[in-house]
């Protein structure tokens, strides 16, 4: 816009956005348009309870929407999409073991070992259980021998 002796210029297709004017809806036209929607509602709710034919229909529907455009003329096989197929609970086996995770079986592992070490550590085994073992060996000698030295100075 430019500034011509007192006057405003604006170019062809490129007015202010703040001087449009305010449109409010009628009051009638809220009620209306708000009736045909609990009309759509309810019968949407009366069809899905009829049968679960409509269902089966309605889920191959929305799988044709779903392959629209693109997606629908070409195949793609990604191996990095996985399909979630859900399973009835009649399928699921509530018997069968679960595969642990890695950290689960890291985890069982760890405190495994632990309980490993431990009973080799009491049982003296171990590099650390015979190097406790040697120093309190040294430690019991010293103590004997301090002993004795106390002893002699008192009878002598």
């Amino acid at each position: 816009c430019y500034f011509l002796q007192d006057k405003i210029i604006y170019f062809a297709g490129k007015k202010g956005h703040k001087g449009r004017g305010k449109q409010f809806s009628n009051p009638e036209e809220i009620d209306r348009q708000m009736k045909a929607q609990r009309e759509l509602e309810a019968n949407a709710g009366a069809e899905k309870g009829s049968s679960s034919e409509s269902e089966e229909e309605s889920s191959s529907d929305e799988e044709s929407e779903r392959r629209s455009g693109v997606e629908g003329l070409i195949e793609i096989e990604n191996p990095n999409r996985v399909s979630q197929k859900s399973k009835k609970v009649a399928e699921v086996d509530v018997s069968a073991p679960r595969e642990l995770s890695r950290r689960e079986r890291e985890e069982i592992e760890k405190q495994k070992s632990k309980e490993r070490y431990m009973k080799l550590h009491l049982e003296g085994k171990t590099e650390q259980a015979r190097a406790d073992l040697a120093r309190l060996a040294i430690i019991k000698k010293q103590r004997e021998d301090a002993a004795k030295k106390r002893e002699d100075l008192r009878k002598g």
